[in-house]
Formats: structure tokens, C-alpha cells, sequence
């Protein structure tokens, strides 16, 4: 460890003007800073961010901002970290491993005292009784597992202890998979106390405000894609299941109890069968609607100050949107007049200490990375704390517009349209049209966007579209999506681009489909069932032959991973081999490029290796950028300015500057 005064004020000032180019190398730099919270007694604030590109935890006494960093082992990173207690941080860590520049998590759990003292390491595989100390206390000091821990809720009323889910690592397990289990962890030792065993692989647990595990909730079954939900009455009580999906008995999901423990927020269709927030009864069992969407969307609580129930809920609908449940709350009337003094970015309130008296909000949108500050309510105060990437100016960046359509079957579909800086009416533009991953349970929304901000930068139109199966639009669209790769939502992507086309947004001769893993699948299938709509496709980490991938991932190695690939996918060979570009590379008449981690185990390098190979025999000669040390995704500054450089040089000879000018004779 060591003090460190930079790590709140090393943002600088710096000067950048609107009309000059954001280098490359702006774009691929790491955020400096990632997350920024404050202790339960306002003494303190925890943040995560890069000093010797390593990221560390700082932290900062708020009364003279005097700092600590708490600086993991070599070739470590923090990864998460949460406030356990007043006076105790528990964090992840993120590990590179051999050669292979990203990091990945290690399923262990650390603490470390509000002043800096006391980093040890309290659950997971290097624990043993050399590296914690002795217990102070009779129980014996945590042993070594084979398993990744899980912060699940902080105990208010015991700051030696919090609650962690912990879920065994069982590669190679069948049917008989352990299920994952609760435990109260002492935060010195890591002594774990049994709180609960789950009564389905792969839950989630939730506890009440007493510290009680309530509720576990999961999938059904191995590849059904359906809920089940289980509670049970206090700690000494049996589950029940009380939601089940499969067999329409029900569906929500438990999200935590109200103040009085009468109620449980949860997940659920609403009024009209698309969304909402509900409470549910334990007494009688019933839901009652609290909040209906009126389209399609997802929404999420945003608690009190003290952590014991909720006042608003935040929409994804377009541009986020936050609806007031308790209008008389104090957190909801701070919220209005920040939104009020911070207009046009999105505002969302971080966490506070637990008498509410300081709050930490992050504001931030579509042309801004984002920047947290700290409200003192004594003095009615506005401190600026960190910017997460200083070096990226909102002058500089271009605007994202929510846009609306309808697929071919009638469903609506939403998405986002980032126009080049000063051409926001402009027509006949060159298109990229990015395709996120997932593909389920994630979605692009209103917020800085890297990629399509380097894209916007240089001249190019940018379409993202969340198509069915996508997140943040409720579970009956995501779940839509289901065994559509190369259907409905295949269809969704080519009928937003047609969209944009009619609309006059973008030049029909100039579109290029772009995306990384489910993108990358994508971007490459598009270009076989619409070999005329691309000129070109960019397949970035992408599975290219879905019937070798279904068994060949770190997903396939677990029941729960190979459960989830049925559900995605399917499992039969002739259907998987249909829908796989590989398949049909004779019908691509795009221009390719192709980009592959060789570290990649998400998606081994053998994809994107005999989808290049396929295309050389049909004489389309894939271009190629191969990062051996890389796995799903760049992650080197080095490597992802490199990334980015081709990419931005195969777009122009395929759609930009270079493919308008003649060729020379």
C-alpha cells in the first residue's frame, strides 16, 4: 500500500477541443477509474481505479482525503468489491494467467479495514491457514475450497459478519451437480456459518432484512429457460415453490422484502403481460402490480439510503426514466433536484450512508463516460469526485438517438442511432450496424458506447438494435429469442437495417455489419441470408459452426453451462449445422474480416480459423488480425488500439473515404 493523493485529483484539467480527432489510443484506454462508493457511516469512500495500469482499491478518509491503495498481488487486478460493514471492504480479484493478458476472476473472497489495515483473504482456493490469521475467537479459520464466493447482503446490525453464496466448482459433475449454498462469513476469518442450501443448481439467493436466506430462484431445468422460485417462511422452515413457470403456476423474481418484511418486491409481467414491478404477499401469496410497463422493458429497484426498501424504479425504455413509488420519500425528493441541476445525462444515485447524510451519484449518458460526485446534505454540497475517463470530453463525442421500429411479425423492437459530431440530420451516411453479444439478457442502452463512439468519430452511422432475446425489455421478449440464432432474431437485425435504409439514414451501397462473440455469429450469418444488404461483415471472437461450438466452449465443461447452450441453441446437429455461416459461405458476397484471440475459451480459435479457411476456397480471402495471447475480447491498450486501427482502415476501403474515390487507373 501506499498514499496516494492522484487518485482523486489526477483527472487534471485537460483542454481538448470539439474539432480535433480523438486519437485511437484514447478510445482503447482502460476507464481510469470504474466505481466509487461510500461507507455505511459516511467516514469513508471506496474506489476502484488504474494507477500503474494496475487496478487497485483506494481508500479515501473523507475528513482530511487522505488515501490508501490496496495493491493486489502481482499480475492482479481488483475486480468488485462491496462495503461489507461500517468499517470493512470485501473485494474480488481478477488474475492473468500465464500469457494471457485478460484477466479473469478467481472466485475468491478478501477484506480489508476502511483505513487500509487488515487485506486478508478470506474464502477460496489460496486460502489456508498461513495466509489467515489465526481466529481471535474459538471457530476455526477458513480452509481452502474449490468453489467461487458471492457477496450477497451486508448485516447491519453484526459488522464482524455479511452473507455469501457459495457455488462449487464441478466441471466435469453430472445430474448430481452440488447445488450452491448461503453462509454467514466472519469478515476476519473467514469462518462460515451454513444459512441455507439451495433446492435448484445455479440459484440466487435472497435474504431478508434480518439476515434470513428467503428465497432461491433459478432456472427449471437444464435448457428450459423457465423460472422456478422457491421461499420459505424463516430459516428453520422447508421451501416451497411458489413460482414455477413450467407449469404456469406463476412467474416472478424476488428482488428484496420492504421495510417491515410484509412485502417482497419482485420482477413480474405486470397489467399488460411485458413488465413490471410487483409485491408479493407471503401471507396470501398474491401479487399486486406496483408498476406496469406499457411496452416492453425492464426495470429495476432503487433502494433507500439505508439499504431497507425502495422509493423509485429506473426504466431502460429509450433514455433511462425514473418512476417515484414514494413521491413523500427523502432520496426521492434529493433525486428530482439533482436531475434538475444535472440536465441531459442519466442520474443515478451510487449508495449512501446509511443516516442518508452523504450520497454518492454518478452522472453520465450517451456522449459522456461519466463522472461521481458526493452530495453532503449539511452543507447541501456538491463535490466532484473522480471522471472515469477524463481524457473523453462530451464536445467531443456524438449523440445517441433512441429510435423505435417493427420486425416483419409486428413485434416492436428498440435500439440506438449515433450519428457523426455535426451531421445529426444527415442523410445517406455510411452504416455500421453493431450487434451486441449475449445474445440474452443483454442490450444496448442509452450510455457511452466505445465502439460506436470510434465509429461516429470517423464518419460512420451507427445501428444498434435489440433484437428479441435481448435484456431490458422484459422476460417474455428475451425469452422470444430463444433458439432464434439465425431466425427471429437474425430477422430483427436485417429488418432494423432495412429501416434504416428507407428512412434515408443510411446509404443502401454502404452498410457493414459488425459484432463480437453472438455478434460476431451474427454479423457473418447476416452476410449469408442477406448477401446483397452488407458490403461487408466483421466477425470479432465469433462461433461460426454452432454444431462443433455446442461442445467445445468453457460453457459445455458444466451442467449449468451445457444446460444453458441447450436452451440457447438447440442440440440437434443437422438444425445447428443449418444455421452456422460456416455451412454456406458460398452465399456470402461480402468483404470479411475476421478477429481472433488465441487465448479465447469461450470461443476457441478453431471458429474463427476454419471460418477463414471455408471462405479462401470460395475466393474471398478473409482479412485478418490474430492476438495470440488474447481470450474473448481484446483487452491489452496495445492490442485494442491496434483492433481498432484495422478496423477503422477495412471500413474505409469497404464503406467509407476510400471505397467513394475512384480507383486509380
Amino acid at each position: 500500500m501506499r498514499r496516494i493523493a492522484c487518485l482523486i485529483l489526477m483527472f487534471g484539467s485537460l483542454a481538448a477541443s470539439a474539432a480535433t480527432e480523438i486519437p485511437l489510443q484514447d478510445f482503447a484506454r482502460h476507464a481510469k477509474f470504474r466505481a466509487a462508493k461510500i461507507s455505511p457511516d459516511g467516514e469513508y469512500l471506496a474506489v476502484t481505479g488504474i494507477v500503474d495500469d494496475k487496478t487497485m482499491l483506494g481508500l479515501i478518509h473523507l475528513a482530511d482525503m487522505k488515501a490508501v491503495n490496496i495493491n493486489p498481488r502481482s499480475r492482479e487486478d481488483i475486480d468488485r468489491f462491496w462495503w461489507a460493514a461500517p468499517n470493512k471492504v470485501m473485494y474480488t480479484v481478477a488474475v492473468h494467467f500465464g500469457s494471457i493478458v485478460n484477466p479473469a476472476g478467481t472466485g475468491e473472497l478478501f477484506t480489508v479495514n476502511a483505513d487500509g489495515t487488515g487485506s486478508n483473504i478470506i474464502f477460496g482456493l489460496r486460502v489456508s491457514n498461513n495466509v489467515v490469521p489465526k481466529a481471535t475467537h474459538i471457530e476455526p479459520p477458513a480452509v481452502s475450497e474449490r468453489a467461487t464466493g458471492v457477496f450477497v447482503a451486508a448485516l447491519p446490525d453484526d459488522p464482524d459478519h455479511a452473507i455469501m453464496a457459495q457455488y462449487p466448482w464441478r466441471e466435469h459433475a453430472t445430474a448430481a451437480d452440488v447445488f450452491p449454498a448461503a453462509y454467514k462469513i466472519d469478515l476476519r476469518d473467514g469462518h462460515k456459518t451454513p444459512l441455507a442450501t439451495a433446492p435448484l443448481r445455479g440459484a440466487t439467493f435472497v435474504a431478508d432484512h434480518h439476515g434470513a436466506i428467503r428465497f432461491a430462484y433459478g432456472s427449471a431445468g437444464p435448457g428450459s429457460g423457465l423460472q422456478k422460485v422457491y421461499y420459505r417462511k424463516d430459516a428453520g422452515s422447508t421451501w416451497e415453490l411458489v413460482a414455477d413457470e413450467s407449469t404456469k403456476s406463476g412467474n416472478f423474481i424476488p428482488l428484496m422484502f420492504n421495510r417491515d418484511g410484509t412485502s417482497v418486491y419482485a420482477e413480474c409481467a405486470g397489467d399488460s403481460g411485458v413488465g413490471g414491478i410487483c409485491r408479493w404477499n407471503p401471507e396470501t401469496r398474491k401479487l399486486e402490480v406496483a408498476w406496469s410497463a406499457k411496452e416492453s422493458a425492464q426495470a429495476e429497484l432503487v433502494k433507500t439510503f439505508d439499504g431497507q426498501d425502495a422509493f423509485a424504479i429506473r426504466t431502460t425504455l429509450g433514455r433511462p426514466a425514473t418512476v417515484l413509488l414514494d413521491k413523500a420519500a427523502p432520496e426521492a425528493a434529493l433525486l428530482v433536484t439533482l436531475i434538475k441541476q444535472f440536465p441531459g445525462v442519466d442520474l443515478q444515485l451510487v449508495n449512501a450512508s446509511t443516516d442518508g447524510k452523504k450520497v454518492v451519484f454518478l452522472a453520465h449518458g450517451d456522449d459522456d463516460p461519466g463522472v461521481y460526485y458526493l452530495y453532503d446534505a449539511a452543507s447541501k454540497k456538491i463535490t466532484k469526485l473522480i471522471e472515469r475517463r477524463p481524457w473523453l470530453k462530451p464536445q467531443q463525442l456524438a449523440h445517441m438517438e433512441p429510435v423505435t421500429l417493427k420486425a416483419r411479425d409486428g413485434l416492436v423492437l428498440h435500439g440506438y442511432l449515433t450519428r457523426p459530431l455535426g451531421k445529426e440530420e444527415a442523410k445517406n451516411l455510411p452504416l455500421v450496424v453493431a450487434v451486441h453479444g449475449g445474445p440474452y439478457g443483454i442490450w444496448d442502452d442509452w450510455d457511452f458506447n466505445t465502439e460506436a463512439q470510434l465509429f461516429a468519430s470517423r464518419g460512420y452511422a451507427v445501428l444498434q438494435v435489440n433484437f428479441r432475446g435481448s435484456g431490458g425489455y422484459g422476460y417474455a421478449f428475451e425469452q422470444a429469442g430463444y433458439r432464434e440464432w439465425g431466425g427471429k432474431m437474425q430477422d430483427d437485425v436485417t429488418d432494423a437495417t432495412r429501416w434504416a435504409i428507407d428512412q434515408g439514414i443510411a446509404d443502401a451501397g454502404r452498410v457493414c455489419i459488425y459484432g463480437a462473440s453472438y455478434g460476431g455469429y451474427a454479423a457473418l450469418e447476416g452476410a449469408v441470408r442477406e448477401p446483397d444488404l452488407y458490403k461487408c461483415a466483421i466477425g470479432y471472437a465469433g462461433i461460426y459452426d454452432l454444431r462443433q461450438w455446442a461442445g467445445h466452449n468453457d460453457m459445455a465443461r458444466s451442467p449449468s453451462g451445457s444446460g444453458y447452450i441447450e436452451q440457447d441453441i438447440g442440440r440437434d446437429d443437422a438444425d445447428l449445422w443449418e444455421r452456422s455461416p460456416l455451412a454456406h459461405t458460398e452465399r456470402i458476397k461480402a468483404k470479411v474480416m475476421l478477429i481472433v484471440g488465441g487465448a479465447d475459451e469461450r470461443v476457441p480459435k478453431s471458429q474463427g480459423e476454419a471460418m477463414r479457411a471455408a471462405l479462401a476456397k470460395q475466393n474471398n480471402e478473409a482479412e485478418w488480425l490474430y492476438e495470440g495471447n488474447e481470450g474473448h475480447g481484446f483487452y491489452a491498450e496495445a492490442h485494442v488500439t491496434e483492433l481498432y486501427g484495422k478496423l477503422l482502415a477495412f471500413l474505409d476501403r469497404q464503406i467509407g473515404a476510400a471505397a467513394a474515390r475512384p480507383a486509380a487507373k
